[in-house]
């Protein structure tokens, strides 16, 4: 059995998607495959490699104590992979038996500091394996908005957003005239996100948030022209630069850059979206940022 789930970046709705506005998704071109082979013996054989074809991670574990509490010790990624399996069987309880076991073999398209969704294209892979809910898997494991499953999925631009905490999904008609105009450009880090939420939930000061970025989403989708579509990027970074106190990433590292900035997802790391000439990516490669994709190299569309 083989599955493959796509990367996401997050266009507009970052931190405020959380609570309930609505979101323009992207699904990438890079994601992660995942192949499933079964075992006479009960246990579970892990191997993921990375896009480079080395392996990063490998393990066996007994089906019994894969169900069963964590054990003491317990390598970092192991200990996710396990929540995420408990999670199955309470969602899928049939699906595991003591009898036989899996072998599983991951492989990522991207570099994981690339922060394209090494997780949510994992949960999406395992949820069409083990016939369960994907949105449900997330809950159930590392949680999160669900957006970034939205894109594991699809195979066009998502409008994504939640209602009492329930994901609803439509397709945005978003195939930008200008797309030569825009890039994404690697940060050279990657940024926990987890942090960034955590910072997010703290503030106070979010009264109109949700109602302000859901009408910014509805005019990036409907912009035709780069100008256009420049200004609600701007727009769009100065409203949560001034909800999360945080300096934007144009004032830190691009200041002399003619076009517009945004960052994508948490604050500080992984991508940004730069929309400008098409002379853009010898700017950010002049500055030390060798990972600039064009957005028809990124994007699924």
């Amino acid at each position: 059995m083989t599955f493959h789930s796509n990367g996401k970046l997050l266009i507009t709705g970052e931190y405020a998607v959380l609570d309930g506005a609505l979101a323009l998704a992207l699904p990438t071109k890079f994601g992660q495959s995942m192949e499933v082979k079964k075992l006479k013996k009960p246990e579970l054989v892990w191997i993921s490699y990375d896009n480079y074809n080395q392996i990063w991670f490998e393990t066996r574990i007994a089906i019994a104590d894969l169900l069963n509490d964590e054990k003491p010790s317990m390598d970092a990624y192991e200990k996710p992979l396990r929540n995420l399996f408990r999670a199955v069987a309470k969602l899928n309880p049939g699906f595991f038996n003591h009898n036989s076991g899996f072998e599983v073999v991951t492989k990522l398209d991207f570099p994981r500091s690339w922060g394209l969704g090494s997780s949510s294209t994992l949960i999406h892979n395992i949820a069409q394996w083990t016939e369960v809910n994907p949105y449900l898997l997330l809950e159930s494991s590392f949680g999160g908005s669900g957006y970034d499953i939205a894109c594991a999925g699809s195979q066009r631009p998502v409008l994504y957003k939640l209602t009492k905490g329930k994901p609803s999904v439509s397709w945005a008609n978003f195939n930008p005239p200008f797309s030569n105009n825009l890039f994404f450009v690697h940060l050279n880090r990657k940024q926990n996100s987890r942090e960034g939420i955590q910072h997010y939930r703290s503030l106070p000061n979010k009264k109109n948030l949700v109602q302000e970025v859901t009408e910014i989403t509805n005019k990036i989708v409907e912009s035709s022209t780069l100008k256009e579509f420049s200004e609600w990027m701007e727009k769009h970074e100065n409203l949560i630069a001034s909800v999360i106190k945080l300096p934007k990433v144009k004032e830190l590292y691009f200041s002399d850059y003619t076009g517009a900035i945004k960052s994508l997802g948490a604050w500080g790391g992984d991508f940004v979206l730069a929309a400008g000439g098409v002379d853009s990516p010898e700017y950010f490669r002049g500055k030390g940022y060798f990972t600039v994709i064009p957005f028809d190299g990124m994007i699924i569309n």
